[in-house]
């Protein structure tokens, strides 16, 4: 078995993805992932890599766009703000269909907000963010061990779909140190007949392009985008069930909000409530199948986030309002304790009794 090392949530990433065969790092300095752009300067040129700190986060989006039509990997890491000034690459390579992993260890908001964690870009990252119609895959860890383990998941799933697919953590999980047993060094299996690499006189030559001036033949491509999306809502919802075998309530929570949930869950047990948790793990997808079981056998919901209530908006559709779905929030940096997201579930069974 690996050996556990003690590890800085951003640090975790950083080595995953080295890990995973990432070579080309593009990105600039913001609070709180900072220390993930510092590994990558440190490690990138010992391996042969490509470190820069481009000038700017639009420069640096740009960048990846360029190395992803080559068919390697490829990365950027920010925080909200930062993220923000990518979005319109970020639709670019969207449109382009690359593979590409965008970190965003998200902190307080609207603006330059605040440096402490958030989760307030759930909208941005599970909505498009930029423009046009598009979906990015999103996946939302709650431990260090998930931080590394789901960076390789992201660089894979971004392979097999020909997408762009985005680790969405917090400021907590960015700057915590947790024990982490580092993944095995791998590379893309996939292969992409579509990459920009020289034909060599070998094949016709690849465009990489998301400019389509026939209206028609725009709309045919965002038609057969979201037809493979629905493959990846079919087969790529990842999710766990905690105490949900004989739950009464269910509370919703993703990320260091889901760590404090359990808590809170185990509490109210040791109270004689029913209550259990569902935590996405992919935000999008959603893991719309679980939540609308879950609606057909308890009395309510709780949505746990960081934020003033985003992802409640998809439990909601996900349960199709067939239960009442409240919200327990703290906001600009400030995260629930267990006693206070307790404290939602007392008064909702309370109001159901």
């Amino acid at each position: 078995m690996s050996e556990k090392v003690l590890m800085k949530g951003n640090e975790a990433i950083a080595e995953a993805a080295i890990r995973a065969g990432c070579r080309h790092y593009f990105g600039y300095p913001i609070t709180p992932q900072t220390e993930l752009a510092a590994y990558m300067a440190k490690r990138m040129p010992k391996i042969g890599g490509v470190f820069l700190q481009a000038e700017s986060e639009v420069a640096a989006i740009n960048m990846v766009y360029g190395v992803a039509g080559t068919g390697l990997r490829v990365m950027t890491s920010s925080s909200s703000p930062g993220v923000s000034l990518k979005q319109e690459g970020i639709s670019y390579i969207a449109g382009a269909d690359l593979p590409a992993l965008i970190v965003n260890v998200q902190r307080g908001g609207p603006g330059l907000g605040g440096i402490q964690p958030s989760q307030s870009d759930y909208f941005q990252a599970t909505k498009g963010g930029g423009h046009g119609d598009y979906h990015l895959i999103v996946l939302a860890p709650s431990s260090v061990q998930e931080m590394a383990d789901m960076t390789v998941l992201a660089f894979d799933l971004a392979d097999k779909y020909r997408m762009p697919a985005m680790l969405l953590a917090d400021g907590t999980m960015g700057q915590m140190m947790e024990p982490v047993v580092l993944p095995e060094p791998s590379t893309s299996t996939v292969e992409k007949p579509w990459a920009i690499t020289g034909t060599k006189m070998q094949r016709e030559h690849n465009c990489i392009n998301s400019l389509y001036l026939q209206s028609g033949d725009l709309e045919r491509t965002n038609f057969e985008r979201f037809e493979k999306y629905k493959v990846i809502e079919e087969n790529e919802a990842l999710y766990e069930e905690f105490m949900m075998d004989d739950a009464e309530y269910c509370v919703v929570a993703f990320g260091i909000a889901a760590r404090v949930s359990k808590n809170a869950v185990v509490a109210a047990r040791e109270k004689g409530l029913k209550v259990g948790m569902i935590r996405p793990i992919t935000l999008w997808p959603f893991p719309k199948k679980p939540l609308a079981a879950a609606a057909d056998k308890v009395k309510g919901f709780v949505s746990v986030e960081l934020s003033m209530g985003q992802m409640i908006e998809d439990v909601k559709l996900a349960t199709e309002c067939k239960k009442p779905v409240v919200l327990c929030n703290r906001a600009g940096g400030m995260i629930p304790s267990p006693e206070e997201v307790l404290a939602s579930i007392e008064k909702m069974a309370g109001g159901n009794n």
